[in-house]
Parts: structure tokens; C-alpha cells; sequence
């Protein structure tokens, strides 16, 4: 491709809003362009990256076994009622009618329509196990679209959804699913970690994984262990303290102590000189309505999904003034698990506390001297926290967690009978008896791949493309149009070099230098060749982007090097 005739427009600075630095490269490279907030166009530069993104999923998932359609984006909202998400999924549902009154969404993601696809075309377990896949624009609503593809209201995704027989089956699909990602990942060049998730809005009946590209800009927090392989999302990540003895309890009676307007642990832990892990900090919480007390140690923040994963609980939220009145008597800041009548979970952490202060369940007032087990009951007890940096691993027991910030690019879910149950995708099997499928669900973000690639490969001069996903494997650059040996020796590169089946932009626009190499940099294709002053004498200038190694070669040597011959 001739630069001069590519339709793209480099950008000196980026717009004031683009804040992470993939989404401020991508716009100033001219790869993607916004038109309304979390919508974008993809520009030629970015939709080959895209394509050479799909070309990598599409190969290892055909690898794996898996089979390639398309569906509908626009969905029949019986569907969604039929599953119970319609209400449950929220306001990122983009709901709308036609002309004569019929509910509609825009896909979020397939597992309905799937579902409702391969009950109409699988009868018998002789058709089963199978692996179905695309690649596709979703749609959803988001709150707060930011950091450009990385959280947008329309991106590219690949969903695969498998249909097995049995639990052991779905186990295998899982891990082909699995080991295809990583693959894929791999083959794209990212610094990833597969780590155990939290299905979420899509739900399931088994394990789950994440895949997060390390970065920065990541919204997500991934713990993992200095000493193992253990890997978790914060909302899942567990601590060894639970395999720690408690420590030796006071003998200390329990004392009330007046504490007027002291509803913080920062002010209770000033007013009392004790270090907030010192309080045991009770928060109320309703769980499908009903009210939970949840008892964690000062310093600690409660992991709401744990405790609605503890309960088995559709909803989860802090309850309002109201409802924690309602529910203990007292306002919030002097609640406490002392006598208290609704359920009191409590964390590992509050056991291992000889004693602690706590609220006592009376305005103004808290209690000092409290012993968990003797001064209040700890029937229901577990991990209600979130991890810290630091904690003993879940795992081996040796290793301290460490955090990393992560971008999600893939999900894969056991979903058991989730969908297939209320969908009735069923079968028969071998006896002619009638049988629920097993299913499991895999999600790649294509385009938000686009921005983690760009977030962990660039430098302050512009992107630096992995070879397997650059718009183009060569960036030829005649210095000067007007020198006839140069032009001559740049043209005969292109045409062989593209001959030889390679990918090459070549910039013969009538530019200065300086600018040239600033919008090479910024585009960052992996190799640049170089046609300037050396071009009478048959030489030209060889560059790697990634590492800036520079070599003089004739047209032979570098049409000879052998990283023209593997690409």
C-alpha cells in the first residue's frame, strides 16, 4: 500500500480526553476515530490489526475443534425473560421495540440465542459434544464508556459456547477452550495471566478464569503468589489466614464504653488510641431483602462477592439508614455482632483476634474487650474480605500475594444447565431417555485486544506492533521524491518485497524526513527500510522498531535476511 493513498491522518496530540496512553496512540496513529461516547470507527490501520487478531482466534479455535457462525445482534426479548435475565442483567441491556410493539435487546452477549439455536438443531447425543463460535459487534450500555476500546458501548467480541452430554465432557471442553486461549494470547504477544474470576452477570455452575493483559490502565486488581502458580482476581482472591491458629483470648470481661458521635473506625481508633485492626467493624447488608450482618477487622474492606457467593444470594447491597434500623435497632457506626437477632457472618481474620472493640448495638457506645466465640456467636464464619498485598497464599501457604493491575481480554465459564434448563436445550441419549445439556461459554474482547496490546507494547515515540498482529510487516520510506535513485531503488523493493508475499506500506508521500520517521514510529510496524543518500550506492537503512538496531544493507542483504524469510 502507497501511504500516499491510505486513508488515515496522524494526529501531533491527542484529544484532552483520551487519558490512557493506548487510547491517545490509537486515535494520534490513526487507527480508530470516536463517534459518540464508547463508539468507534475502526480506520484501515486499525481494522487490519483486527483482522490479523481474528485470523490468530479463528486458526486456534479451528484447531481446537470449534466451529465458526454468525447470529443475530438483535435478540427477541422472550428470550431474555425466559433465562430470568431480562431484569436481572440491568441497565447495560439495550432494550427497544419495532413498529408493532415487540420487545427487543442488542446482544450483550449469545448464550439465549445459542441456546435456543441448538435446542432447534440437536435431538440425539450422537451430535454432541459441539464447540460453536463468532466473531461479532455487542452492545452494551455502559455507565462511564473510558479509556477509548478498552470499556466501550460497541465492541467486537468472540463468544464460543460448548454443548456436552456430561460434566466430564464440559471439563474437557473447558480445557481445549483454555489451552486455545492461551495459545492465542501467546500468538498476539501479551504479558497475561489466566486467574480465577467471578462469573458475574453471565453466571454458571462451576469454575471460571479470567485472562488479564498486565497493565497499568487495568481496572481490574490480579493477585498472585511469589512461590506458586496460584492466580485470582481480587473480588476472588483468597488468603491463608484461615490456616493460622487463633490467637490466645483476654480474660478481660467486656466493658461498654461511651463514645458520642464516633461512627468511623478513624475516629473510633483516635478516640480509643486503638489500631483499627484492634476493631472489629460490622457492616448491614440486604441479601434478596433480607438483612446479614457481615463482621470484618477494622482494617479490612468486605468482598461483597464472596458474601453473596456464602449465601447463594441474587442481590447484594449495603442497606440503607432505614433498613439497618429496622434491622438492629440502632443507627450505622454502633451496630455490633453482640446479641445481635439477624444472621453474623465473620471473617477469618475477626477468629485469629484475642479480642477487639465492637459496636454495642447502642447509640454513642461501643464495647471493649470482645472475644469472638464467647461473647458472640461465630456459627457462620469464612473469607468476607478482600485480600491484601502481603497475605499468606491460599495455595502453598509460603508465598505472599502480590497485585497487578489487569485488563480482562478473556473469560471462559462452566455454565452447567444455567441456560439450558430454562431454554429446555434438551436431549436424547443412548437409553432414549431425555436429558439437559451441559454448557460452557468463552468470551474474547477482539477489539478491547487492540488497546492491552498497544498498553503493554509502546514507547514514548508511538506504538510497537507484535509482528502477528501489525498493520503491516514492513514500513518502506523514500527520504526524498525527487532523487531519482532513491525513487528507482525504493519502487524495486516494493515490488519485491510484496513478490515475496510480504505486507508492506510504502511512504512515498513528498514530506520532510523529520515527519516521515515521526509517523513511522507512531504506527509502529515492526521493520523499517529505509531508501536515502546510500540509495546511488545500492545501500538502504534496515530498523527494527522494537529494539532501534539500525543496519546498512545492500538490496540483496536485506532482501537475504531471515527475518524477511519467516515472516
Amino acid at each position: 500500500m502507497k501511504q500516499s493513498k491510505l486513508f488515515v491522518n496522524t494526529l501531533r496530540e491527542a484529544p484532552s480526553d483520551a487519558e490512557a496512553v493506548s487510547h491517545q496512540l490509537l486515535l494520534r496513529g490513526g487507527f480508530i476515530r470516536q463517534l459518540a461516547a464508547g463508539v468507534y470507527s475502526y480506520l484501515p490501520l486499525g481494522w487490519r490489526v483486527l483482522r490479523n487478531i481474528e485470523r490468530i482466534i479463528r486458526e486456534e479455535l479451528d484447531r481446537a475443534g470449534a466451529q465458526e457462525l454468525l447470529m443475530p445482534a438483535l435478540q427477541p426479548a422472550e428470550l431474555w425473560k425466559d433465562s430470568g435475565r431480562y431484569d436481572a442483567y440491568g441497565p447495560e441491556l439495550i432494550r427497544l421495540r419495532d413498529r408493532h410493539d415487540r420487545e427487543f435487546a442488542l446482544g450483550p452477549t449469545h448464550e439465549e440465542v445459542i441456546t435456543a439455536l441448538v435446542k432447534q438443531e440437536i435431538g440425539s447425543y450422537r451430535k454432541m459434544p459441539v464447540t460453536l463460535y463468532q466473531i461479532q459487534t455487542k452492545f452494551r450500555d455502559e455507565r462511564r464508556p473510558r479509556f477509548g476500546l478498552l470499556r466501550g458501548r460497541e465492541f467486537l467480541m468472540k463468544d464460543a459456547y460448548s454443548f456436552d452430554t456430561s460434566w466430564e465432557g464440559l471439563d474437557h471442553s473447558y480445557r481445549n477452550m483454555y489451552e486455545a486461549y492461551e495459545r492465542i494470547f501467546q500468538r498476539c504477544g501479551l504479558n497475561f495471566r489466566a486467574v480465577e474470576a467471578d462469573a458475574g452477570a453471565i453466571g454458571g455452575e462451576g469454575e471460571t478464569h479470567e485472562f488479564m493483559a498486565l497493565a497499568e490502565v487495568g481496572e481490574d486488581t490480579v493477585a498472585t503468589c511469589s512461590n506458586c502458580g496460584y492466580a485470582a482476581n481480587l473480588e476472588m482472591a483468597k488468603s491463608g489466614e484461615q490456616a493460622q491458629g487463633k490467637n490466645q483470648p483476654t480474660t478481660e470481661p467486656i466493658q461498654k464504653i461511651h463514645t458520642p458521635n464516633v461512627r468511623t473506625i478513624e475516629q473510633l481508633s483516635q478516640f480509643l488510641e486503638a489500631a483499627p485492626q484492634e476493631i472489629m467493624k460490622t457492616l448491614i447488608y440486604m441479601a434478596d431483602d433480607q438483612p446479614v450482618a457481615v463482621v470484618i477487622r477494622g482494617d479490612h474492606e468486605v468482598n461483597e462477592i464472596k458474601v453473596k457467593h456464602y449465601l447463594g444470594a441474587e442481590t447484594l447491597g449495603l442497606a440503607d439508614p432505614e433498613a439497618i434500623q429496622k434491622a438492629v435497632g440502632v443507627s450505622a457506626g454502633f451496630a455490633g455482632p453482640i446479641g445481635m437477632k439477624i444472621p453474623v457472618l465473620v471473617d477469618f481474620a475477626v477468629l485469629q483476634m484475642a479480642a477487639g472493640v465492637c459496636g454495642a448495638n447502642e447509640t454513642d457506645a461501643h464495647v471493649i474487650h470482645v472475644v469472638p466465640g464467647r461473647d458472640f456467636s461465630i456459627e457462620q464464619t469464612g473469607d468476607f474480605r478482600n485480600a491484601e498485598e502481603g497475605d499468606r497464599c491460599p495455595n502453598c501457604q509460603e508465598g505472599e500475594l502480590t497485585f497487578y493491575k489487569g485488563i480482562e481480554v478473556g473469560h471462559v465459564f462452566k455454565l452447567g444447565t444455567k441456560y439450558s434448563d430454562p431454554l429446555g436445550a434438551r436431549y436424547l441419549d443412548s437409553n432414549g431417555r431425555e436429558q439437559t445439556m451441559i454448557m460452557g461459554c468463552y468470551g474474547i474482547g477482539v477489539s478491547r485486544l487492540l488497546s492491552a496490546i498497544v498498553e503493554q507494547s509502546h514507547d514514548d515515540r508511538g506504538i510497537i506492533w507484535p509482528q502477528a498482529i501489525a498493520p503491516y510487516q514492513v514500513h518502506l520510506i523514500v527520504i526524498s521524491t525527487k532523487d531519482e535513485a532513491q525513487v528507482t531503488l525504493a519502487n524495486e523493493l516494493y515490488e519485491t518485497l510484496q513478490r515475496q508475499g510480504m505486507e508492506v506500506l510504502f511512504d512515498d508521500r513528498d514530506e520532510r524526513a523529520g515527519i516521515k520517521f515521526n509517523d513511522s514510529d507512531l504506527l509502529g510496524i515492526p521493520y523499517r527500510i529505509v531508501v536515502g543518500k546510500e540509495a546511488s550506492n545500492g545501500k538502504v537503512e534496515f530498523v527494527e522498531r522494537k529494539n532501534n538496531v539500525k543496519q546498512t544493507l545492500s538490496k540483496e542483504e536485506l532482501v537475504a535476511q531471515s527475518v524477511f524469510r519467516t515472516l
